[in-house]
């Protein structure tokens, strides 16, 4: 249940921050609006995970799902350009959270 909270938190997160980017810097009161709410579910989503996920853990995980999945729509909705660099530091940051997940709690 804790890793359907914490997803739950990621999509909220991935949604609330693609509203924040359409609100245009929240001068469009619907987007604007519904970020705020969204992003206020995630944290509760989040706070709710964190009771029985390791917090270093959960938040990696919150952070490379955001990073991910906000680069990936950043591109294909908003039409922003990623380089090679940029595809390697994203690369970089899963294997990161791969290897967190994997080995990052042993001894708690």
């Amino acid at each position: 249940m804790q890793y359907i909270l914490l997803g739950s938190a990621i999509i909220l997160e991935i949604i609330a921050t693609s509203l924040l980017k359409a609100s245009e810097g929240f001068t469009k009161l619907l987007p604007a609006a519904c970020c705020i709410v969204l992003y206020i579910i995630c944290f509760y989503a989040f706070s709710k995970a964190l009771l029985s996920i390791n917090l270093g853990v959960a938040y990696a995980t919150w952070c490379a799902g955001g990073i991910v999945a906000t680069t990936i729509i950043s591109a294909v909705v908003f039409g922003q350009k990623v380089n090679m660099i940029g595809v390697i530091a994203i690369v970089l940051i899963i294997i990161g959270c791969v290897i967190l997940n994997l080995f990052g709690t042993s001894g708690n």
